[in-house]
């Protein structure tokens, strides 16, 4: 209520949110941006001792920071959108035969798919989307195959070097597909703080581990099939046949 002031002393008077900061009984004004607070200010409602950021560091905000921030560096496979100021952050962003799935907690560049020679392409990859391609069409009167999962498996290594062509999987069937695998709920959900790549290589090590020896890269591409996810399933087929880590049975 209106009382509840009576108690409160100078030091407790809240200073203004994003503008100012407190230093003992007063608040100050914060420092610009582009700068940081090298001392505090004796009188109330000015600036203390701002000094400009260094070559490499900066910061967006009016703050009371006593450091400024270190720029970021752009990864080998990003590109500079626009390079860091003293008050601007830099930007970076996948190269141009690369794109970031938009699921992805952590930015990372996957390399463009190029449509094999007996596909044609949908769509083009664009900076947050993987290009799309489908089969071509069979010449009229012959019928079009079907997926054969059918593979000689080499060894469990071959499996785990698999791995990574999960990571195309689409988000959307993430948990069904683990599920279809049988892998509960709970481990499932607990993997979610992860970036998208990480929980796929996560539960397929758990789904390996369940399995043991009965463990089968026809099983992850049924599992697929059960989705009507027949596209990656064909593409996945086709890339372990491709990395010679698979011979086809």
């Amino acid at each position: 209520g209106h009382f509840s002031w009576s108690w409160r002393t100078r030091r407790d008077v809240p200073c203004r949110d994003n503008l100012e900061y407190p230093n003992g009984n007063i608040c100050c004004l914060n420092c610009p941006a582009g700068t940081h607070m090298k001392s505090p200010c004796s009188t109330a409602g000015k600036k203390g001792q701002c000094e400009e950021c260094e070559y490499g560091t900066y910061t967006e905000h009016s703050m009371d920071l006593k450091q400024c921030f270190r720029c970021t560096q752009c990864r080998l496979d990003q590109e500079i959108v626009q390079p860091c100021t003293f008050t601007h952050n830099t930007e970076c962003r996948c190269n141009q035969e690369d794109f970031v799935p938009p699921d992805q907690a952590c930015e990372v560049c996957k390399k463009c798919s190029s449509c094999g020679k007996d596909e044609v392409i949908v769509r083009n990859c664009t900076s947050t989307s993987n290009t799309e391609c489908k089969k071509r069409p069979p010449p009229s009167g012959s019928a079009s195959g079907t997926v054969s999962v059918h593979l000689y498996e080499k060894s469990e290594e071959s499996l785990r070097s698999c791995f990574e062509f999960f990571e195309d999987l689409d988000v959307n069937y993430h948990s069904r597909f683990f599920r279809l695998l049988g892998i509960n709920d709970n481990l499932i959900k607990s993997k979610e703080s992860l970036c998208y790549v990480d929980r796929v290589h996560d539960l397929l090590n758990v789904w390996l581990e369940k399995e043991g020896g009965d463990a089968s890269l026809n099983d992850l591409l049924k599992a697929l099939l059960d989705l009507n996810q027949r596209r990656t399933a064909e593409i996945i087929r086709m890339k372990a046949i491709e990395g010679c880590f698979y011979v086809r049975e």
